[in-house]
């Protein structure tokens, strides 16, 4: 008996044991050894205790108290708009239905001590009166310096001295991740901070409706809502670092949905600068029209990886074209700035005056050129239609009509007739007479009707020929050069399968 009594407590302190072990462990009272566990052990972990929360929570109100002041309310009598975008609208949601004049909202930055204020010049446009008030709840009339709809950027004047004016800071230097404030007037709610992270850097919308126009936005999750127009996006160190312009909206509220966009402070700044001293703008343009390089066309052109932009059209008699710069170059850098998307390019170019050389890195026929360009403004402030760079043609050959299809890439191309050519006034090319759905030349945007004049740089003159430099490239990429009914070229690469 004393034996199965013995034996009996036994087990149920050993019961109780492992009960009591697994019980601790699921609460996490006992941590696995590391013989057990080794996941993520190569990676430091962030010590959050070292986070000063405290300096951190001071820092928003350090800067809203800071550029607060700053920020103005902009209220404008102006005539009617007709028309909104339903994708992307600007801050301000004109009324369609008031048929009189109408009164308007907006934002603005107060730039200077003695009353020069920044702000969008879709605010302002048409402004029949504009009235600002300042934090301080005095109220000015104000006069508009001058505009600039290319990136929807205005200055105007009240008059007053002593004002505080905001720190402008390097746009440049921001970062995705990094902490940004919205600072503006936002439905009619004066004096509204938000806070938000910088979403990305260098979007392009689509919503200047002009094809000169830059666009080269800071996107941020920081609460923007209609109102905050021309206000300022500032980081954690006080310092403007974007005019907050756009919303990803509905299309029915108007209202913020999650995104906000403002234009880089760099490029306002020269905007500003030019407008305060000329009262319009001196920008200069190289003179090209450009596209970004996809992975299929850098391997086309001999490029390791896709980077740059490639120069499609020059514009007659611009700057580019009174320069060594070719259609088909490729621009890696612009004064030692790399430029990887034609946004970027546009927006460097944007903050230069006419009369300003500009360095340019091409890469032509597998080598690096420097080409030095001096800039040009437009003909009358209006972007010169661009027109193909001539060169000289062979003379088509005298073959018999044939049609070919290149099952591998996905299209088929005919011999021209003489009255083909007339009609796309080239001298030679095949035209491309179908296209097969999500093939190669499908998804380099190729289609029927479109003529090759070009491959690997060499004029096309019949199918044998073109056929020859697509079966001497098997394994290869091929840089075609094609043209549309209205004349237009562009460059574009396609791979030839072995």
């Amino acid at each position: 008996m004393k034996n199965k009594g013995l034996m009996s407590t036994l087990t149920i302190l050993f019961v109780g044991f492992v009960f009591g072990a697994v019980l601790v462990s699921s609460f996490g009272w006992v941590r696995p050894s590391l013989a057990e566990v080794q996941l993520g052990s190569k990676s430091s972990p962030v010590n959050v205790n070292q986070v000063d929360l405290r300096s951190f929570n001071n820092a928003f109100v350090q800067v809203a108290e800071t550029v607060t002041p700053s920020i103005v309310q902009i209220r404008v009598v102006s005539s009617p708009k007709n028309s909104m975008d339903d994708k992307f609208r600007f801050f301000f949601p004109f009324r369609e239905d008031i048929p009189r004049n109408q009164q308007s909202g907006g934002s603005g930055v107060i730039i200077s001590d003695d009353g020069y204020i920044l702000t969008n010049n879709h605010v302002v446009e048409d402004a029949n009166s504009v009235e600002v008030k300042l934090h301080d709840k005095n109220y000015y009339d104000a006069t508009v310096v001058g505009t600039d709809p290319l990136t929807d950027l205005a200055v105007i004047k009240i008059e007053a001295d002593n004002l505080p004016e905001a720190y402008l800071g390097d746009s440049d230097q921001i970062n995705v991740g990094e902490w940004v404030m919205a600072i503006g007037n936002p439905l009619s709610l004066a004096s509204t901070v938000t806070a938000g992270i910088v979403s990305a850097k260098g979007r392009s919308l689509q919503i200047i409706d002009d094809r000169a126009g830059v666009e080269y936005f800071i996107q941020t999750d920081a609460a923007i809502n209609p109102g905050n127009s021309g206000g300022a996006l500032v980081n954690l160190d006080g310092a403007v670092i974007g005019i907050n312009t756009a919303i990803a909206t509905n299309g029915m509220s108007g209202s913020y949905i999650g995104y906000g966009f403002a234009i880089p402070i760099n490029l306002a700044r020269s905007v500003a600068e030019d407008l305060i001293a000329y009262g319009t703008i001196q920008r200069g343009y190289i003179g090209v029209t450009i596209s970004e390089v996809d992975a299929t066309t850098a391997k086309a052109v001999g490029l390791d990886k896709p980077r740059g932009v490639m120069v499609q059209e020059l514009v007659p008699d611009g700057a580019a074209q009174n320069a060594d710069v070719q259609p088909g170059d490729i621009i890696l850098k612009i004064d030692d700035k790399e430029v990887n998307a034609p946004n970027e390019l546009q927006s460097y170019v944007a903050r230069q005056r006419a009369g300003t050389s500009v360095d340019l890195l091409l890469y032509r026929d597998g080598e690096e050129v420097i080409s030095q360009v001096t800039l040009k403004a437009p003909d009358g402030d209006k972007a010169a239609e661009p027109v193909t760079k001539k060169e000289e043609k062979k003379e088509p050959a005298k073959v018999e009509f044939r049609e070919l299809s290149f099952e591998d890439i996905g299209f088929t191309v005919k011999d021209m007739t003489k009255a083909e050519l007339a009609k796309y006034d080239t001298e030679n090319g095949v035209i491309i007479t179908d296209v097969e759905n999500f093939s190669k030349a499908f998804n380099q945007r190729l289609f029927k009707g479109l003529v090759v004049i070009e491959a690997n740089k060499e004029s096309v003159t019949s199918v044998d020929m073109f056929e020859e430099i697509i079966e001497g490239n098997k394994g290869e990429a091929v840089l075609l050069k094609v043209m549309d009914s209205q004349g237009a070229t562009r460059f574009v690469g396609i791979d030839v399968p072995d």
